[in-house]
């Protein structure tokens, strides 16, 4: 991408300009590392794909009993539960999620997901301007 064109979403993203994202649009990412589960997920806000800044959104998906491996991360995030069920657990305390259940996940708080029989899906949210800028770091296993 050029550097105008890069400018150009920037002056858009912080101008108030909207910006609207179909997670049926979205490519399906993720689910092949295994250090981070089977998680896959949908990116629908990150300011390298859309003209956004200031939060990144997308929508975590899980099959049954499906997992993202207990992890840290500097930024807070938050989870939206929308279909399915699970169990996410937030430094040692086990919390359930399912439809309109939401989780606030402090910064630096170690947290993991195992999905449900009939999988999971949830919303998240980082208060970043891309998903490159939140490092992952697995727990030893």
């Amino acid at each position: 991408m050029t550097t105008v064109l890069q400018d150009m979403l920037v002056t858009a993203a912080l101008s108030g300009i909207p910006v609207v994202a179909n997670a049926d649009h979205a490519p399906l990412e993720g689910g092949e590392d295994p250090a981070f589960g089977t998680v896959r997920w949908r990116t629908l806000f990150c300011a390298d794909r859309t003209a956004t800044a200031g939060m990144v959104m997308g929508i975590a998906e899980f099959g049954a009993l499906g997992t993202l491996k207990p992890h840290r991360h500097g930024p807070a995030e938050m989870y939206f539960g929308l279909a399915g069920s699970g169990i996410v657990t937030i430094d040692g305390t086990a919390h359930e999620i399912g439809p309109n259940v939401a989780l606030f996940i402090p910064a630096d708080a170690e947290h993991g997901t195992v999905a449900g029989a009939e999988g999971l899906r949830f919303l998240y949210v980082f208060p970043r301007d891309r998903f490159s800028e939140v490092e992952y770091r697995f727990s030893e296993s």
